[in-house]
């Protein structure tokens, strides 16, 4: 039987998000990114479609290396303003029964106890649809934003991660029974104390003293999604991650990464299904090939190249304004998205130029589109699920909503065609419908904080 292919919708609450200038675009809107009838009819639009959730991508500093000023991402929309995507969640869910919502927050700035509430709360008033896309962060501007000096080396930023992760787990998962909650108003009893236990953590990051403050949600822990894919990102998502999100480079790369993480998670007792992986991928599709060529010409004329520098500059640590177009980059070791780096010097080699950087980014970021008749990007797809073990995909937006249109009514009918696609949602929480059961499976490093019994699952 062959493999169905997901899907999410992969945004940010901001103006302009990964390919730099279309929201330039007269058809574009996500300048209404702050009306919230721009996101439940984006939520009913997916849901629609089949989608199987949204993605949303955050950041909580500015995009300022560029020229070493915040100037040129405000001037450009890049991730600038950006609002806060967990307070989108409640509204989607309402008018919507079974898209996802994958939310991204950066756990170096988040209070743990209070992290965990948030996302049990959202679990809850989404019966059980919630994800978190769990990032360190690589903004300097992010970290003096709340009073530090600058952000942590990459690395030692996984560390904390790991104890942090440690924390949420016993919350999530130890610090309620099953049957905690007894619902008697007869006997005036809601929940028995004796079985729900405080939750006792010093460490080296974070000391912690409570009980969670919510009860058990329909899947405890969210589902846990991670994007590093250096070789100590690999580590934490071997360890942690159930959904990796890789960008694409060529297929035998994609491969190599996603069959090293599974390796790393079968080392720590996992199975190598227990991670589902989603490919970036950006789409300009039509009914013909002439259609998609046309539509890609149109984009392109609206595309801003020093946003998308600017956008390049904060992900890579290094600032481009420093360079001429063909003067060699040094890369040095750097503190923001280390992946990033080792991928543009895999495309473009050692010695790669701006010019080269800005030859990869035709539609405003460094993520080459897929541009073709939709019986082509069904192929295209097909291909990578079958040959490099993407299991889906997380589709940048480009010109809002007619990106996702395209998809829906062009090609996602083929794909059911091949059977590569639902037809229908299956029931159930997010876990359930990517693994077959709500909660954590007891292979995972969180479930080994549970206090329930596995029949629970």
């Amino acid at each position: 039987m062959a493999k169905k292919i997901l899907f999410n919708a992969f945004d940010m609450n901001c103006v302009g998000h990964i390919q730099q200038g279309l929201w330039a675009h007269p058809r574009d809107q996500s300048r209404r990114c702050a009306d919230l009838s721009y996101w439940t009819d984006y939520a009913r639009r997916l849901e629609a479609g089949l989608f199987d959730g949204i993605f949303m991508a955050d950041v909580v500093g500015v995009n300022d290396v560029f020229g070493g000023s915040n100037a040129a991402a405000l001037r450009g929309a890049v991730q600038v303003p950006v609002n806060d995507p967990m307070l989108l969640v409640p509204a989607m869910a309402a008018v919507t029964k079974h898209l996802a919502f994958g939310i991204t927050a950066n756990l170096t700035y988040e209070a743990p106890f209070l992290f965990a509430r948030r996302m049990s709360t959202l679990d809850h008033l989404t019966n059980g649809r919630i994800g978190w896309n769990i990032v360190t962060g690589y903004l300097d501007s992010a970290a003096k934003a709340i009073g530090l000096d600058g952000q942590a080396a990459h690395d030692d930023r996984y560390d904390l991660a790991d104890e942090y992760m440690e924390v949420v787990y016993r919350l999530w998962e130890e610090s309620w029974q099953d049957d905690a909650v007894v619902n008697d108003p007869s006997r005036h009893l809601y929940a028995d104390p004796q079985k729900v236990h405080k939750i006792r953590h010093k460490g080296p990051q974070y000391s912690i003293d409570a009980i969670h403050l919510c009860e058990p949600s329909p899947q405890r822990t969210p589902v846990l999604y991670q994007a590093g894919s250096s070789t100590r990102g690999r580590q934490f998502a071997a360890t942690h991650a159930e959904c990796v999100f890789v960008n694409g480079q060529k297929i035998e790369g994609v491969k190599a990464i996603i069959e090293d993480i599974r390796a790393r998670a079968t080392d720590r007792g996992r199975k190598p299904d227990d991670i589902k992986v989603f490919m970036g991928a950006t789409i300009v599709t039509g009914r013909t090939e002439k259609e998609a060529q046309e539509k890609y010409e149109d984009y392109r004329a609206y595309v801003s190249s020093e946003a998308a520098l600017v956008h390049a500059a904060a992900s890579m640590g290094i600032d481009f304004a420093k360079y001429d177009l063909d003067e060699p980059i040094e890369t040095g070791k750097s503190a923001a998205i280390v992946s990033n780096v080792e991928a543009m010097t895999r495309t473009a080699g050692p010695q790669w130029t701006k010019r080269k950087l800005l030859e990869q980014m035709v539609l405003g970021s460094r993520q080459p589109p897929m541009i073709a008749s939709a019986e082509k990007i069904a192929d295209e797809l097909g291909k990578w699920a079958n040959e490099a073990g993407v299991d889906g995909f997380n589709l940048s937006r480009t010109v809002v909503p007619e990106c996702f249109d395209d998809i829906i009514e062009l090609v996602i009918p083929i794909l059911q065609d091949r059977g590569l696609y639902k037809t229908v949602y299956s029931e159930g929480p997010l876990r359930q419908k990517l693994f077959g059961q709500p909660r954590l499976p007891t292979r995972h490093i969180g479930a080994g904080h549970r206090r329930f019994s596995p029949a629970a699952e």
